[in-house]
């Protein structure tokens, strides 16, 4: 199964970046994300582990692949002969405009079967995790607007 969703946000590439990749908070944003356990020190970057746990789902630990900051970063994890790949890219549009994409990937000798038996909630996951981003990003975003001194 390979899905992708895209999500424009108002909002800084600075602070959608800063938002995504404080994946400890990502349970205050999403309901797709029920618990975040870091598995390691540091500020997340490539060969970071996390164990995250998902409503009606085993806990999965996630290793960081692939990370460029301000720009992408990808995260594989591995449970019962498939292999997931999660893709995370933005894209500045504009100073106050990013174009974010999450993408899911499943391979293996298993995938077939688990993509029918769990893609209609994959879908909806990702979708919630792009829509959790974008306000939890736009809502940071206005707050540091607010707050800045007229200039």
């Amino acid at each position: 199964m390979n899905f992708e969703t895209t999500v424009e946000i108002n909002a800084p590439l600075d602070t959608v970046w800063e938002t995504l990749v404080d994946v400890d908070r990502w349970p205050e944003w999403t309901r797709s994300i029920s618990a975040v356990k870091r598995l390691d020190e540091g500020a997340v970057g490539a060969g970071s582990r996390v164990r995250i746990k998902q409503p009606g789902m085993t806990a999965l630990v996630w290793q960081v692949a692939e990370f460029e900051p301000g720009a992408s970063f990808a995260w594989r994890a591995a449970s019962l002969g498939v292999t997931i790949i999660g893709t995370h890219r933005l894209v500045r549009t504009n100073d106050q405009r990013v174009s974010v994409t999450f993408g899911i990937r499943q391979s293996g000798a298993l995938a077939p079967m688990i993509a029918l038996l769990t893609a209609a909630r994959t879908k909806r996951y990702v979708q919630m995790e792009a829509d959790g981003l974008k306000r939890r990003a736009e809502d940071v975003s206005a707050a540091r607007n607010r707050s800045a001194p007229p200039e």
